[in-house]
């Protein structure tokens, strides 16, 4: 079996994910020593082994190493089986990072596909259930991909006990993305959710997000989540150019005020608004793996982050193409060619 040396000693948990999606879709094997080493606890953390032992099951790979804590691994993979799968990261761990790193394995099985996911569905550092609903998997779908997610519980830092179930079709060939002149705007939308938390918090954060974006600060808008596993709060604001729709969020935190909350994510949606990038900041990373998958794509973005350059590094090692990004109109063009 082919075989790849990575060193994660530079990255976060996305290297691995990135790896084990890739390798779950090209059958090259690989070794990751220094494992989320820049991070303050480094090593496999609870979401990060769910999704090594999922990648496993869905790709019938062996793992050595695959343990909590561990800062090395090694990784087999076999053949992707499609069929019903259950995985919960036992912890608040991100069950939408589980989803994302089988997805693309599981869209190219020839059967369809259910996905059971239990953990945190809105973790501050992950990307939220309504971004992968809203955001994500449309994305995908105008590649080609069809895949369904149903939030049947909300699950919130640090109680976590949230569901997701995803259905996924077979797709036997992706449609490179051009994503590069954004639509007009067509709309605007805030929504707050509240677990185990006073609404008035709520209805603070969407006033200033009111003051600030035009948004409605209609009161039905802020939902209180039951029943309530622990508190949480969250705040998402959707904006739609055409169909494309970003979504942002903004979590509450012990010593943070509700109008700090609003205020934060306000200046993160108005920053986008401003330019005239087509993909957000968290779309445009995720969008690399399955750019890569189609054999071509571009789109454009306001910031090339830390997340995206080393996410390319990384695919560039596992397929046969090279990314590219170059200063465009005030945004970055980013494109992608086999």
């Amino acid at each position: 079996m082919d075989m790849i040396e990575l060193d994660g000693g530079q990255g976060g948990g996305q290297l691995l994910r990135s790896a084990l999606t890739l390798s779950l879709c090209t059958g090259i094997g690989f070794t990751l020593q220094n494992i989320r080493a820049i991070r303050r606890k480094p090593g496999l953390m609870r979401q990060h082994l769910t999704a090594v032992n999922a990648a496993a099951r869905v790709g019938n790979a062996c793992t050595h190493g695959a343990a909590l804590g561990a800062t090395s691994l090694r990784f087999e993979p076999g053949v992707v089986s499609a069929g019903d799968y259950h995985f919960a990261t036992g912890s608040a761990g991100s069950a939408t990072l589980v989803l994302q790193t089988v997805l693309p394995a599981l869209w190219r099985a020839p059967q369809p596909s259910r996905l059971r996911l239990e953990g945190g569905t809105h973790n501050p550092l992950a990307p939220s259930a309504d971004f992968i609903a809203d955001s994500y998997l449309p994305s995908l779908a105008r590649m080609g991909v069809q895949a369904s997610m149903q939030l049947l519980q909300h699950g919130f830092h640090p109680a976590g006990g949230g569901v997701i179930e995803v259905q996924v079709q077979p797709c036997a060939a992706l449609q490179a993305p051009q994503l590069e002149q954004r639509p007009a705007l067509h709309a605007l939308q805030a929504q707050v959710l509240m677990s185990g938390l006073s609404s008035s918090i709520g209805l603070r954060e969407l006033q200033v997000l009111a003051d600030t974006l035009g948004v409605d600060p209609h009161p039905r808008h802020v939902q209180s989540i039951r029943p309530a596993l622990g508190p949480g709060n969250v705040a998402l604001v959707r904006v739609q150019h055409g169909s494309h729709v970003e979504v942002f969020d903004g979590h509450g935190e012990r010593g943070v005020s509700a109008e700090q909350v609003g205020a934060r994510l306000s200046a993160r949606v108005q920053q986008y608004l401003q330019g005239n990038a087509y993909v957000g900041e968290y779309l445009s990373d995720q969008l690399l793996l399955p750019m890569a998958l189609a054999g071509g794509g571009a789109f454009t973005t306001h910031v090339i982050s830390d997340h995206l350059a080393s996410n390319a590094r990384l695919i560039e090692k596992f397929l046969p193409v090279e990314f590219d990004w170059q200063p465009h109109e005030g945004a970055w063009r980013v494109t992608v060619e086999a």
